[in-house]
């Protein structure tokens, strides 16, 4: 077995009295979804901030290609190929995809010819993009104000694709979708799986994790209680590891 792209051994974290995190060691491989489980409070959105670079852990170890890090900045992490697409997708309702796509990042001539936006380039390049996750747009100058949730959260995670990340983390893709449009958001987490990129996803669906997920990692008050494989777990056990039952059985 390959070793993994992302391992956290110990990490904790604490705010003040309140314990967030305890020792929880967690590994993502290349090509492989993880979903990452538990009740609000578990800790949860805490891992995630710490792996994004946003909150700094308290004590334990990060390594990217068994190598070390501190990841102290959201910079760093996107330096080692880090991208959080968050549940709100930070998305200008106002500008149309493109103008997303590449908002912070755009496309310019040189200094001599006044560092003008390179809107042609831009569409290309995003028309690449999306075409590689199958995200289908009628025009690219409608604001993504007036597009579906499917297609609002295809266009967050594309913009990640713009930096070519390695990793990508999804808080909550399918919150508040439809039935078609969580399928085409599920869809997209495969194909992220196809281009060997690796993915963790954080859901309260267990449908969803089911579906996508290679491995399911749960949390439950900080601490990592269970981990399960595709294929060799149960809808009951998820949701005993969730809650705790599983404690009360001898």
């Amino acid at each position: 077995m390959e070793p993994p792209i992302l391992r956290l051994a110990g990490v904790s974290k604490h705010f003040g009295g309140v314990r967030a995190l305890h020792e929880v060691d967690l590994e993502l491989r290349t090509g492989e979804v993880v979903a990452l489980v538990g009740d609000n409070g578990a800790g949860k959105s805490t891992l995630v901030k710490i792996i994004a670079g946003v909150e700094r852990p308290d004590g334990g170890e990060i390594h990217v290609d068994e190598q070390e890090v501190k990841l102290d900045t959201p910079r760093a992490a996107t330096g080692v190929g880090i991208h959080t697409v968050y549940q709100d997708l930070s998305l200008c309702d106002n500008l149309d995809a493109v103008k997303n796509l590449f908002l912070g990042q755009e496309r310019t001539t040189g200094w001599w010819r006044g560092r003008a936006v390179r809107r042609g380039a831009m569409e290309e390049q995003a028309k690449a993009v999306l075409d590689s996750m199958s995200v289908r747009l009628r025009s690219f100058t409608t604001p993504v104000g007036g597009l579906s949730g499917g297609q609002r959260q295809g266009i967050a995670i594309c913009r990640a694709l713009v930096s070519d990340p390695r990793i990508v983390m999804l808080d909550e893709p399918t919150a508040a979708l439809g039935i078609t449009q969580r399928a085409e958001v599920l869809d997209l987490i495969l194909r992220l799986k196809e281009q060997r990129r690796s993915v963790l996803v954080i859901s309260h669906d267990l449908k969803d994790v089911q579906h996508v997920a290679d491995r399911v990692v749960v949390l439950r008050l900080g601490t990592k209680v269970a981990e399960f494989s595709r294929g060799r777990y149960t809808s009951s056990e998820l949701v005993a590891a969730i809650t705790g039952a599983h404690e009360g059985v001898a």
